[in-house]
């Protein structure tokens, strides 16, 4: 149920990785250690894009922000065509394609890296690397339909195991040459390959997801499903829109106040490692303080709003690191969330649709986000261009608490009917 149902939580354990680690399918293990092997590979490298083009290609802001939404631009595609080839040919299809189409990409940077060639090898990265996210979390979402939103959140677990040794090793190399950090990406990108081809062939989805879609119609209209995740999905991408900002013009702020690139580096290994070992914590306060999905995702858009406020009043590396840790808390609340009720949305043959629109909407943020932010950056200045972020939250907030508003008039009209015979 996607709102008004309370959701269940005991250990930290038992929500992410099934209870004492024993209850998660070695399927789903599988894949896990895949997005962690995928997101190690590209987070060498996507925290670092906007210094790179900036510092080491000589481009602004602007063009800077310009090529990472051509990337995101292209994710965007990917994340749709991995969805729909989800529901057509399978998981470990749709993965092998997208992984040999980044990794003959990314094999490319190793040797082309100056410009116009990185941003044309980015834009291909981009595209493959969107259509294996969303057959991912759609594939983890069949292989334990009965693990709910535990399944997605083992995911983003270990996507983020792979943005804390990603960031943490990235920028570790970047300081020695970015040609290292090319090449690294390719070789784990290489693990990715095998791990798919080998571990992936045999997984089989819950075939009983794969009815026709014409059997939802029963009940809730499939346009009224869409609609609602549409609307949540809005609030989405304006929260990834914000949090885009860290990879981009903070990134590229940082520098300019002094901050090493080792420094930066270590504000996203912060942000991976606080999501690992963090749990038990949040757990605790999304128990008391968010009982449905919809104000979990309310509460960690204010937790946002809050780290946006404090980065706002601070030039040091320590305000940093505060606004990173209260940043890190509310994407705990959201990012789970969204993909959950994507999945609880999505009629029985779609779900790989419903992903791709979700993960969609989250890379529509990041490719809006660089372009954003660098104008108003350029033109006027940092202090601008959180107020904006701060807006375009509460924005989200609004999103959020409306988006089911139709399901919820549809049930009980539904009901109606059923009591009244009629």
């Amino acid at each position: 149920m996607i709102f008004g149902a309370k959701i269940k939580r005991k250990s930290f354990f038992y929500i992410y990785v099934g209870k004492g680690g024993v209850n998660m399918p070695r399927t789903l293990w599988v894949l896990v250690i895949g997005m962690i092997i995928n997101v190690t590979g590209s987070s060498f490298l996507w925290p670092l894009n906007t210094i790179y083009i900036h510092d080491q290609l000589g481009k602004s802001l602007t063009v800077a922000g310009f090529v990472l939404m051509l990337n995101s631009g292209a994710s965007v595609i990917g994340n749709l065509v991995g969805g729909t080839l989800f529901d057509k040919v399978g998981g470990y299809k749709s993965i092998l394609i997208g992984i040999l189409i980044s990794m003959v990409a990314i094999g490319g940077l190793v040797f082309f890296n100056e410009w116009p060639y990185y941003v044309l090898l980015l834009i291909v990265v981009g595209f493959g690397s969107g259509i294996v996210f969303p057959a991912m979390y759609a594939m983890a979402g069949s292989v334990w339909p009965e693990g709910g939103r535990k399944a997605f959140n083992a995911m983003y677990v270990g996507s983020n195991v792979g943005v804390a040794l990603g960031a943490a090793l990235g920028g570790y190399v970047a300081s020695y040459s970015f040609q290292y950090v090319f090449t690294a990406n390719a070789v784990l990108y290489i693990f990715f390959l095998l791990l798919a081809v080998f571990g992936y062939r045999s997984i089989k989805v819950d075939q009983s997801s794969q009815q026709n879609v014409l059997e939802q119609k029963k009940t809730i209209k499939n346009y009224t499903k869409l609609t609602a995740l549409l609307i949540v999905s809005i609030g989405y991408l304006l929260c990834w829109l914000a949090y885009s900002q860290w990879a981009s013009t903070i990134a590229s702020h940082t520098q300019g106040l002094g901050i090493s690139m080792k420094q930066y580096s270590l504000l996203w290994t912060i942000n991976g490692l606080l999501i690992v070992l963090g749990q038990p914590l949040v757990s605790a306060l999304v128990r008391f303080f968010a009982k449905t999905l919809k104000s979990q995702i309310v509460i960690g858009i204010i937790i946002f709003i809050v780290s946006f406020v404090v980065v706002l009043n601070t030039t040091q590396f320590t305000g940093f690191i505060i606004a990173m840790v209260i940043l890190t808390i509310g994407e705990m609340f959201v990012w789970p969330a969204v993909p959950t009720i994507a999945n609880d949305l999505a009629p029985k043959g779609r779900e790989g649709f419903y992903q791709g629109i979700v993960n969609s909407m989250a890379t529509g943020g990041r490719m809006l986000g660089p372009v954003v932010g660098g104008i108003l950056v350029d033109f006027h200045g940092m202090s601008m261009l959180y107020g904006v972020l701060i807006v375009l939250l509460a924005i989200s907030v609004v999103t959020t608490l409306l988006y089911d508003r139709k399901l919820k008039q549809n049930i009980t009209k539904e009901e109606t009917v059923v009591v009244t015979g009629s």
